[in-house]
């Protein structure tokens, strides 16, 4: 097998997702074209450098419908030559684009890709693409389906986690995160954002709450304890799979549940001998992909049989990983994956995430695996796994190596 290195990855500030947010004057294509306008002129792309672009987002209905790669591209200034592909996994689009594009590498069909993710939540809502799952009765019925906020209360509830430990990370969350801005940790990769007269829009993540402590948390309502035991009475579904549970207890709101956000991503993947062609050095091997199905109605539990898979397949130890980086869709994700493997939490997303900076859904696993190594190069650590809970019961995970 060739290995697939990673030679840069950028991506967009997150915006908040509505009307207000400063990214809401941009489109999808849009917002896509100028990220992948930034590999092609950071890396000095020239002509049909790349064999393809690998897009994810979840959303496909409107203006993120049709093949938005292709449109992506063609909106940008990459050679119209080069084609695009749109994929969705759900929360793990962008990882899925990376993995593919490194496995395409790796198997010899082309020397390099761009592959990433996008998503303008506040322009496209979630959801708004009526995913059968959701809408139609006899699948919901045969999967007891549930939405995903009542599956994250059913993870604190089968596995202990406590109202304060979930506010407890989201605080975490949000102090790593002003930390990481504070210190230019992310000067790196994030890209300012301009309008089409060149004067910026955002250069920062805008969803963040620096302030937030566990008093402004507890006075939160728990987000989905009315549609579990009220109308249309979730829990009710949840007991029926689950009936060693006496109830369910609702320790989610919007204070540790990851933020609706815009965003877009990329990665630049290519083997060695595309680095040589264009005189660009690797930063890191993608040593391993996995991706996975679980049980679709506690559904977010996937970081953990998927790291397992990654784990067994790459012939590592848990203890061999230098970095985590866990998407935090809700707190009791991260806190089952750190309870599952005894991991310190000072290892894990350490410079905050989803819950302080938002959740791009096709763009996010595409920018952890940008953090990742940004960090890992930080820290002069060597290995690092990027994982994601993924909707309808998934599991995604990438081991990168630095070189």
């Amino acid at each position: 097998m060739t290995d697939a290195f990673i030679y840069d990855a950028v991506r967009s500030p997150r915006g908040k997702g509505r009307a207000d947010g400063a990214l809401h004057e941009l489109t999808s294509v849009a917002l896509s074209a100028r990220v992948l306008n930034a590999v092609k002129e950071r890396n000095g792309l020239k002509g049909h450098a790349v064999e393809d672009v690998i897009w994810g987002n979840v959303t496909q209905v409107g203006e993120q419908g049709g093949c938005l790669a292709r449109s992506a591209v063609l909106a940008s200034d990459l050679d119209e030559r080069i084609p695009g592909l749109a994929i969705n996994r759900f929360c793990a689009s962008g990882m899925e684009a990376v993995n593919l594009a490194a496995n395409q590498v790796r198997g010899g069909a082309g020397q390099a890709y761009i592959a990433g993710g996008v998503e303008m939540m506040g322009r496209v809502a979630m959801g708004s693409d009526g995913a059968a799952i959701a809408v139609d009765p006899t699948l919901a019925m045969k999967t007891y389906f549930v939405p995903q906020g009542i599956s994250a209360d059913i993870i604190a509830t089968e596995y202990g986690f406590t109202r304060d430990q979930a506010d407890a990370l989201a605080v975490e969350s949000q102090r790593r995160a002003a930390q990481a801005w504070a210190e230019g940790r992310f000067a790196k990769s994030v890209l300012t954002i301009r309008d089409q007269n060149g004067l910026p829009i955002l250069a920062s993540d805008e969803y963040m709450r620096p302030g937030t402590d566990m008093q402004t948390l507890g006075a939160l309502r728990p987000a989905f304890k009315e549609m579990g035991e009220v109308m249309p009475g979730f829990d009710r579904v949840a007991l029926m799979k689950y009936p060693h549970l006496e109830r369910i207890n609702h320790i989610h709101h919007a204070g540790n549940s990851s933020g609706i956000v815009d965003g877009a991503a990329a990665v630049l993947i290519g083997n060695a001998e595309f680095g040589k062609a264009h005189g660009l050095k690797p930063r890191a091997r993608i040593r391993a992909t996995a991706k996975i199905g679980t049980d679709p109605t506690i559904m977010l539990t996937g970081p953990v049989p998927a790291t397992q898979k990654i784990l067994k397949d790459s012939g590592l130890q848990i203890g061999d990983i230098d970095l985590f980086e866990v998407n935090e869709a809700f707190a009791s994700v991260v806190l089952r994956f750190q309870q599952a493997f005894d991991i310190d939490p000072a290892l894990v997303n350490v410079n905050g995430g989803a819950i302080a900076m938002g959740h791009p859904l096709g763009a996010t696993g595409a920018i952890i695996i940008g953090t990742l190594l940004d960090e890992l190069e930080r820290q002069d650590k060597d290995l690092g796994l990027a994982t994601l809970c993924i909707a309808s019961g998934m599991g995604a995970a990438t081991i990168i190596e630095r070189v």
